[in-house]
């Protein structure tokens, strides 16, 4: 729809793959193919005074990578701003950064609350809170679907399940659209730190409320769970309350306003999906992998080995690149199409293995009930001027999409209950 130039595989010896413009302002789709044919596990080099590290692209290279948690750690840090500037702060003590025992024990707890049972009436409220705010854009005629729609969706879910009440909700949603990435060019080390010390420090204040007064919330059940047969630390669970609303609500926000992007680009899809000749399960995992929000993982090597032909020593930082595995022609059957019939469709959007999202039935219903309503109340989706694209090295997508909603001439019901 509005295309980005395409930088060429030429360029790769100049190109920074750590460099939140080069995903910002350009398509990487012919870089990520001659990877995946010529290099599949590539070295960038030592740039800017940053350390180098490997660019793992093919799709069972990636999977590989994410399963063996053995020679390959998130302890250090599982995304390239913190691992290349020395590991994270958080290691052993968030769940995303932490392997093993302790992170077996961890996620049993925090499975609890994101099992599908479990997360009925939250995806009840979410079905909704979308059906409402899709009306509301519809009846205006134009709207930002980015920042009017799409940043309310997932935040408001993960803030149920938190327990951050609602007048808190607009600060939560500046701090986390500017801990991992811009709007307005590349993120400035002070304004994520500053953002992300934000987060930390609301989430301290409400873990210490709720040990004076607990609630049926997320935040009380770490307060009070025991893990391996010991409380959490302070630091624990701020730490992974950080995390949950980070990957709660920036990567689903961002797979929903790609999604409509996409079904703006191709209007055959949305004849589709309009139809129901597409069922929103298919549509909803062909979109996480069209968009596939979160660029990249990372890991450390913790001894040496060989991933295909090349030579990995202990201490290489290593990155596994969804965006590419998620087109690898080996896996997908013509993976540039975006095609909401594809099945099977086994994309790497919620990465693999042990670190596997444990938001995933989260998202998949969020992103459904966004189908569904545009599919209901709306009979036309169109741009109205081009988008704006965050800048970031993680994480993909758009910060705005300005479009304008023609209304469904046929009344429909609201979302059931139930």
């Amino acid at each position: 729809m509005f295309d980005r130039p395409r930088l060429a595989p030429g360029d790769l010896p100049r190109t920074d793959l750590a460099d939140p413009r080069v995903h910002a302002e350009y398509d990487l789709s012919d870089v990520w193919r001659h990877l995946r044919s010529e290099e599949p596990v590539y070295w960038q080099p030592e740039t800017a005074g940053r350390p180098g590290f490997w660019v793992v692209t093919r799709y069972d290279d990636v999977a590989a990578v994410y399963k063996n948690k053995d020679a390959f750690t998130s302890e250090r840090g599982n995304v390239l701003d913190t691992l290349l500037a020395g590991g994270d702060s958080a290691a052993g003590k968030m769940l995303a950064v932490t392997d093993g025992p302790d992170h077996s024990a961890l996620r049993t707890v925090l499975n609890k609350p994101f099992g599908p049972r479990a997360l009925e009436i939250v995806v009840e409220s979410v079905r909704r809170s979308t059906w409402r705010l899709l009306a509301e854009a519809v009846e205006r005629g134009t709207c930002d679907f980015a920042g009017e729609v799409a940043a309310h969706i997932p935040l408001a879910a993960i803030c149920d399940l938190l327990g951050v009440p609602t007048a808190d909700r607009g600060h939560i949603i500046e701090l986390t659209s500017s801990a991992l990435s811009s709007t307005d060019g590349v993120p400035t080390t002070e304004t994520s730190w500053t953002s992300r010390n934000g987060l930390l420090l609301y989430f301290a204040e409400l873990a210490e409320s709720r040990r004076s007064k607990p609630y049926d919330d997320i935040v009380s059940l770490l307060v009070s769970q025991e893990v391996a047969g010991r409380p959490l630390s302070h630091e624990e669970i701020i730490f992974n309350c950080y995390s949950i609303i980070m990957g709660g609500h920036e990567t689903t926000r961002l797979a929903m306003i790609g999604g409509l992007e996409a079904l703006i680009a191709h209007p055959r899809q949305w004849e589709l999906l309009k139809s129901g000749a597409v069922g929103t399960v298919t549509a909803v995992d062909e979109v996480l992998r069209w968009t596939t929000p979160a660029l990249h993982g990372g890991r450390t090597a913790t001894q040496d080995s060989f991933l295909g032909d090349a030579f990995i020593e202990e201490g290489d930082v290593v990155t596994v690149w969804n965006v590419s595995a998620n087109h690898d022609e080996r896996v997908f059957d013509h993976p540039e199409r975006f095609d909401q019939a594809r099945t099977p469709n086994k994309h790497l959007a919620f990465a693999h293995g042990a670190h596997f999202c444990i938001g995933a039935h989260l998202a998949r219903q969020e992103i459904s009930a966004v189908l569904e309503a545009l599919r209901a109340l709306v009979r036309t989706p169109v741009a109205t001027a081009p988008p704006q694209r965050v800048f970031s090295s993680f994480l993909s997508g758009l910060a705005t999409l300005p479009v304008a909603l023609e209304p469904e001439r046929r009344p429909v019901p609201g979302p059931a209950a139930g």
